[in-house]
């Protein structure tokens, strides 16, 4: 004798309330504890469900229990809270949640056999280097100078200071007055499964709302920077995107950089199974091999007036170290001088896929024009990637201008 358990919609909605469902974590599960239990009530109904409540064979079927149907089942009834779960499985937000099939890559990516050191300088003062440290300490004697500009960072060997003032020594032995820097540690993920439902990295610390729009309550949790998310939808609202990313939590589109997961190649040229591709909207990138997502992470790619290229492109070339040096403004106001750029490959003239050991925050357009990564994830990259593997840049808000007479060589 088949037994049919019978719960209300109420006791189902007060279970998934009282249970840990609206921390969402894209690395974690929660699972719920439910104990099923007889009730005489009968299975309350939704207005859409009227016609079905006329039926005579509703009273002997059960309420559909707290789970996960994206086909309609066939032996209770889909009413209440079981048609939510459904909505909710079909976006990716299943009870318990389940997380990304991913982890993060080895952290020795994140090390280099390279010291660097940034040059502070007012504006327009050049940078002198000196044969010696006595000499680079009083100024004297200088035997050449670096244009002055706007980004300006060196690699060195040995560290000193003299009168609370850091001085460094380069490879060929001059000194020149330095700060040493640190780069950032970031690590974005490896996938062992492509995701059903998109995810992403939060760019700055804001408190999500119970409901997209500038309107809605806020949530009493801090989202913090870098922090990893899934998306389970997203709607338009007050003339921005909202992204889903738990159980009554939106974040709007400025705080999130999504990966936005592609089923196939983008692009026909792509007939290997094998692609970067560079989402210039949401600063994320993504690699596919076998057609399948393999890794993602937040970039920093060209600023206005200097945008990345959107289009398909080759790797040509790769290097594991490359100095980058150009000025674009009139006047070289904005040159830059970047020594030892690591795991560098070019992909579109001048412009890259590379380490930017110089940049504190990824998520955000910053550059000349090439795709800046971490040190760690531009290890990884350079590690995977080929001479001739395909770049697909791209950008689903179409503000990217599109005209190849637009873009000059590009830059770091």
């Amino acid at each position: 004798m088949k037994r049919i358990i019978k719960i209300s919609a109420l006791s189902i909605l007060i279970l998934i309330l009282f249970s840990n469902v609206n921390s969402v974590s894209a690395q974690s599960e929660t699972t719920p504890t439910t104990t099923p239990a007889a009730t005489s009530q009968q299975p309350v109904q939704t207005p859409t469900a009227a016609s079905t409540a006329s039926s005579a064979v509703d009273e002997d079927l059960a309420l559909c229990l707290p789970g996960v149907y994206l086909n309609e089942p066939e032996d209770c009834l889909p009413l209440g809270s079981s048609v939510i779960l459904t909505e909710l499985a079909k976006k990716g937000l299943t009870i318990p949640l389940k997380p990304l099939a991913a982890v993060k890559p080895d952290a020795s990516l994140v090390n280099l056999d390279q010291k660097y050191a940034k040059l502070n300088l007012q504006e327009g003062v050049q940078a002198a280097f000196y044969p010696n440290l006595d000499s680079a300490a009083a100024g004297i004697n200088a035997i050449r100078y670096l244009p002055a500009g706007k980004l300006l960072y060196i690699s060195y060997t040995y560290q000193s200071d003299v009168g609370g003032k850091h001085f460094v020594a380069v490879e060929n032995g001059e000194w020149v007055r330095a700060s040493p820097t640190t780069y950032s540690s970031f690590q974005g993920l490896q996938f062992t499964k492509t995701p059903a439902n998109s995810f992403g990295w939060i760019l700055d610390t804001n408190n999500p709302r119970k409901e997209p729009g500038y309107q809605a309550e806020t949530v009493h949790e801090t989202l913090n920077r870098e922090q990893l998310v899934q998306v389970y939808d997203k709607v338009e609202k007050d003339k921005t995107t909202w992204y889903m990313i738990g159980l009554g939590k939106w974040v709007e589109q400025r705080y999130i950089g999504v990966v936005d997961i592609m089923q196939s190649a983008p692009d026909a040229k792509i007939n290997n199974g094998r692609w970067i591709a560079v989402n210039l909207y949401q600063q994320t990138l993504a690699v596919y091999d076998n057609n399948q997502l393999v890794f993602a992470t937040l970039i920093a790619t060209g600023a206005d007036p200097y945008f990345t290229q959107p289009g398909t492109f080759q790797i040509y070339e790769k290097k594991e170290l490359e100095t980058m040096t150009g000025a674009f403004e009139s006047g070289k106001t904005d040159y830059y001088y970047l020594e030892n750029v690591p795991w560098t490959m070019y992909f579109d003239q001048s412009r890259a896929l590379h380490g930017a050991y110089w940049r504190a925050l990824f998520g955000y357009t910053q550059s000349h024009g090439c795709v800046n990564l971490s040190v760690g994830d531009s290890h990884w990259l350079y590690n995977w990637a080929n001479v001739g593997d395909w770049v697909y840049v791209w950008d689903p808000s179409g503000e990217t201008p599109t005209d190849p007479a637009f873009y000059t060589q590009g830059g770091a």
